[in-house]
């Protein structure tokens, strides 16, 4: 990661724009931690460009959800059950729920979705997102920057690897244990 920022220098902080657009909590930590350690990432260019990323991914969905949600719940009948969750989460917890849905697994991908899907109010989601996004770009920044202060260069390598192969172990048991579930009732 060293060598794409060095390399890539400014359109490296619009690639981590472009990563938090989509997802980036992986991408954020590390380009942090990297930036601690090595020297090469300003902290302040990475926040606003993850936060401008972040915040204008999930403009976009809430924007598809409110134009085509009912298009893309019979498109992608497998994601309902999250939509379902998130909607429940929205219902229940309102404000709190749009400053706080980046922070839940599994949900983040539906959330900003949903709360077009359900009408929410085009600016109140807008004000609030935009809050929630430096939120979230702040804690992960700061996160990363800490961490790769804390392990220095060579031990922050073995914990990426770690937390990797752990990740890995943990999402393919994952896949198996629920695949078992599933078979288990029609057998």
């Amino acid at each position: 990661m060293a060598e794409f920022w060095a390399d890539w220098g400014a359109f490296a902080y619009l690639g981590a724009a472009l990563w938090s657009f989509f997802e980036g909590e992986t991408f954020v930590l590390a380009a942090a931690a990297i930036g601690a350690t090595v020297g090469v990432v300003d902290p302040w260019i990475l926040l606003g460009s993850v936060w401008i990323g972040s915040y204008l991914g999930d403009q976009t969905w809430f924007y598809l959800g409110r134009r085509y949600g009912p298009a893309i719940l019979q498109r992608f009948p497998k994601s309902r059950p999250r939509v379902e969750s998130a909607n429940r989460l929205l219902e229940q917890y309102g404000t709190l729920f749009i400053l706080s849905f980046r922070f839940l697994y599994g949900i983040r991908n539906v959330a900003s979705v949903v709360c077009g899907l359900a009408g929410y109010s085009r600016l109140r989601f807008a004000v609030l997102n935009f809050i929630a996004a430096g939120v979230w770009a702040s804690s992960f920044v700061a996160a990363g920057w800490f961490l790769g202060a804390w392990l220095g260069v060579e031990r922050l390598f073995w914990t990426i690897c770690a937390i990797a192969g752990v990740a890995l172990v943990f999402f393919v048991a994952r896949h198996f244990w629920c695949r078992s579930r599933a078979r288990a009732p029609a057998e």
